[in-house]
């Protein structure tokens, strides 16, 4: 869009008007597709960027965390502290009437420092030991009756995978509305790691803790989620309902999810799964006390009145930090604080329904302005106008951000701009063109070289697949081994390879290998490759290590694309089934026994050909039963891809190899005929080789 048209053909854009208004028209369909937008990552980085520059200023400080730190571990012991130690923690913050208490700490299992814990582990002379400490009050009741004194709010943890002492049912408190179309839009967690069942009941609310992070960072918070079949709000939202003291939450929901989330007078706005975007604030450590000094007296319970407390553990090797979208590296209870304040503050970020629409409206309008000034203007005044409007885009982002909260995708516009911009430009351009016929000749030229380099392509592959040996006739009496191989390039030559022959009378040497690169150079890469090894292994001693180090050596000094090679390589003893293996980066070969069942060998030992001179490649010596196969294959296979981006996978390929019969001839069919079937109509991604080699046993 900052490309101002070129002085060549100026005050008429032919064509180019209606294609640029057809362009404008796709757009704007595309700006109005609901979700996380036509370019999400540019999006989601503009809304970071927003956060960086104008962080939130907190104007209120309704929450104080009282932080189990390293002081406060140094001075009571190591984490987890006896439930007694909790108990009066809890005993002296509730002593301070604040508002309500947020544990943001799981406490699935019992106390293992309780007396009738205590008593189990004792030794069956030591019944009278066991009578006494049976007789005291397990350490857990003294905390929940700690609890019930007070207006405590739990964390629930929601897992994906079943994790020791999960569960798919916890305890909540009502959530009004339509729950039913909620559960069908917010994220659900299969499993949930709660406290205990009688922390649980004296607790006054229990909410949901987990928020997933987008590549690290924290981003979206839940106000509402569900566990199982069960709504659960976020845990900032149910310690304000706790502090205020509400009987219930809110859901308010439409035909796209939920709207919002309402404690009393206060409404929350969240996206259609029930997140929130936070306005971050820079870090502080204003709001945060050691429980050292609660628990000590030091501190003045006075300034916990009237508070929202949060205990959360800040101690190093007890918390997993994370990330904000400024960058700052905070605990998860500075999270829940600061939504907390965003609540008091009554700011939120918002991206209503509507603002889709908006954005469409703003591209079509601009976009009508370059269709109606880029013909017209000259250079200089393009380029400002073009700047202009990028200026005009992103500082209406930010005004709308920082005295709104609204979220506004100025990034999307800007690049759906672009596209528009260069329609009109480059019609500019060719109907500047005056010399038609110079430039259907320099066309025809083109053509005529692009069919010469046709030929001499089609020429090259010939001559590439020519160079390879064939199965079918290599060893026409040997029965004590069978082989087979396939080849093909991704394009008209490519940079696989394979190659097999007898050593002596009785050693089969084999190798697989994938040059960096396709096309040409790679094969040209490839023919050098090939017939330097066959060189070495034909006069070398026919150790597979001592082959591959001396290709290695000689592939270096005659390397100036810099191309490198990986490779598998191996010699077969027919006479006794010993089987020498020697990996340099390559993928890991399979080993096929009776029964279909694949097994995948020793991965990569060395690093490629042409990347370390001089290095020794370990070998590994297997010994194959009589019927065993052993498939080498490149990267091709696995990485193959279909019209969806997916990758074949080397869960494919080890189906398709344990469905085949034990023969190489249909083990390489079986293989080929997976993967184009999983490929479709997708053009290769890459070159594809397979070798599969069966040892018959002694003749």
């Amino acid at each position: 869009m900052l490309i101002p048209p070129l002085p060549l053909s100026h005050g008429r854009a032919g064509p180019g008007r209606p294609l640029a208004l057809l362009l404008t028209v796709l757009l704007a369909v595309l700006l109005l597709r609901p979700g996380d937008g036509v370019l999400p990552a540019q999006r989601v980085a503009l809304f970071d960027r927003y956060q960086i520059l104008m962080p939130r200023h907190r104007t209120s400080a309704p929450v104080l965390i009282i932080s189990i730190d390293d002081a406060s571990i140094r001075a009571f012991g190591q984490w987890p502290w006896p439930r007694t130690r909790m108990a009066e923690l809890i005993a002296r913050v509730t002593q301070a009437r604040p508002l309500a208490i947020g544990i943001d700490i799981l406490l699935p299992e019992p106390d293992a420092s309780s007396p009738e814990a205590l008593a189990a582990r004792l030794a069956p002379e030591q019944g009278a030991l066991k009578a006494q400490l049976a007789a005291l009050q397990p350490y857990d009741e003294v905390f929940a009756a700690s609890m019930r004194r007070a207006r405590v709010v739990l964390g629930v943890g929601g897992f994906d995978d079943t994790v020791p002492g999960a569960t798919d049912g916890v305890r909540v408190w009502p959530l009004r509305g339509d729950t039913a179309n909620a559960l069908a839009h917010v994220r659900r967690y299969p499993q949930a790691l709660a406290s205990l069942p009688q922390l649980q009941a004296a607790a006054k609310g229990q909410a949901l803790l987990t928020a997933d992070l987008e590549k690290g960072i924290v981003r979206r918070v839940p106000m509402v989620g569900a566990v199982g079949e069960s709504l659960l709000p976020g845990f900032a939202l149910e310690l304000l309902r706790v502090a205020t003291g509400q009987r219930a939450i809110d859901i308010h929901t439409d035909a796209r999810g939920v709207t919002g989330v309402s404690v009393g007078a206060l409404r929350v706005p969240t996206l259609p799964n029930g997140t929130i975007w936070p306005h971050f604030a820079r870090p502080s450590h204003d709001h945060y006390i050691s429980a050292l000094e609660i628990l000590s007296g030091k501190e003045d319970l006075s300034i916990l009145e009237d508070k929202i407390i949060i205990v959360a553990l800040t101690g190093a090797g007890l918390l997993d930090y994370k990330t904000s979208v400024r960058g700052d590296v905070l605990p998860g209870a500075d999270v829940h604080a600061q939504i907390i304040e965003s609540f008091y503050d009554g700011r939120f970020l918002q991206r209503p329904a509507r603002m889709a629409r908006v954005e469409a409206g703003v591209f079509v309008l601009l976009a009508m302005l370059l269709v109606w000034a880029l013909p017209v203007l000259r250079p200089g005044r393009a380029l400002l106008l073009c700047a202009g409007i990028a200026l005009s885009l992103f500082g209406a982002g930010g005004a709308l951000f920082w005295y709104a909260a609204l979220l506004f995708d100025a990034a999307a516009i800007f690049f759906a701009l672009l596209p528009v911009t260069l329609c009109l430009l480059g019609f500019l351009f060719f109907a500047a063109v005056s010399d038609r016929k110079r430039t259907e000749g320099a066309l025809q030229q083109v053509r005529e070289a692009a069919a010469r380099a046709a030929g001499e392509l089609s020429a090259a592959r010939r001559i590439q697949m020519n160079s390879l040996p064939l199965a079918a006739t290599a060893f026409p009496r040997e029965r004590r081994f069978a082989l087979d191989a396939l080849l093909e390039p991704a394009r008209e030559v490519g940079g696989d390879l394979y190659d097999f022959y007898m050593l002596d009378a009785d050693r089969l040497f084999f190798l697989v290998g994938d040059v960096s690169g396709k096309g040409l150079p790679a094969s040209l890469f490839m023919a050098v490759t090939k017939a330097l090894s066959k060189s070495i292994a034909l006069r070398g001693p026919g150790d597979v290590g001592t082959i591959m180090k001396d290709a290695n050596h000689e592939l270096v000094r005659e390397n100036p694309e810099m191309l490198f090679v990986t490779g598998l390589a191996g010699i077969l003893d027919a006479r006794t089934g010993h089987l020498a293996l020697c990996n340099a980066g390559h993928d890991a070969p399979r080993r096929i026994g009776a029964g279909g069942r694949v097994e995948k060998l020793h991965a990569a030992e060395g690093p490629p050909l042409c990347v370390i001179d001089d290095f020794d490649y370990p070998v590994h010596a297997y010994q194959l039963a009589p019927g065993e196969c052993l498939c080498l294959t490149t990267d091709g296979i696995s990485e193959a891809m279909n019209g969806q981006g997916e990758l074949f996978g080397n869960a494919r390929l080890d189906a398709a190899l344990a469905a085949g019969a034990l023969e190489p001839a249909a083990l390489v069919l079986a293989v080929r005929e997976a993967v184009r079937g999983f490929v479709g109509s997708a053009e290769p991604s890459d070159d594809l080789a397979l070798l599969v080699l069966r040892w018959n046993g002694p003749t």
